[in-house]
Order: structure tokens, then C-alpha cells, then sequence
């Protein structure tokens, strides 16, 4: 069984929700810059420097609770 991570952000009315594993964290990452490249999306380029931040707090974490794993 995969543990899972979420990465959620809540800007006014509009809620942005990442859940991966381990193994697709980079995808993770690459999508949420992809959505602060788009005009279209509301998530901006300081949202996604804060969820990246957060996703790698989150890998910091996991390998200092469970450094076998990683």
C-alpha cells in the first residue's frame, strides 16, 4: 500500500488539490507549474512556489520518519 500525500490550497472561492505518492511527486510538481503558467487558472506563480515548498517539506518529513522507505 502507497501512502498518500495531499497538497491542497484555498484561494477565495476556488480550491486546489493534489493528492500523489512518492513515486509521482516530480509529476506533482510539474503539474502544479503548469496551472501557474496558465492564464487561465487563478494559481499564480507565489501559489505554486508555496505548494512546492510544502510538497518538499512533506518529502523531508517522510524521510526522517521513515528513512528505510525513501
Amino acid at each position: 500500500m502507497h501512502d498518500l500525500n495531499v497538497l491542497a490550497l484555498l484561494k477565495g472561492a476556488e480550491r486546489f488539490v493534489f493528492v500523489y505518492d512518492d513515486d509521482s511527486r516530480e509529476e506533482v510538481l510539474d503539474a502544479i507549474r503548469d496551472h501557474a503558467a496558465d492564464p487561465v487558472v487563478s494559481l499564480n506563480w507565489f501559489d505554486a512556489a508555496v505548494l512546492t515548498d510544502r510538497a518538499r517539506r512533506q518529502m523531508a518529513q517522510a524521510e526522517e520518519e521513515h528513512p528505510s522507505r525513501m
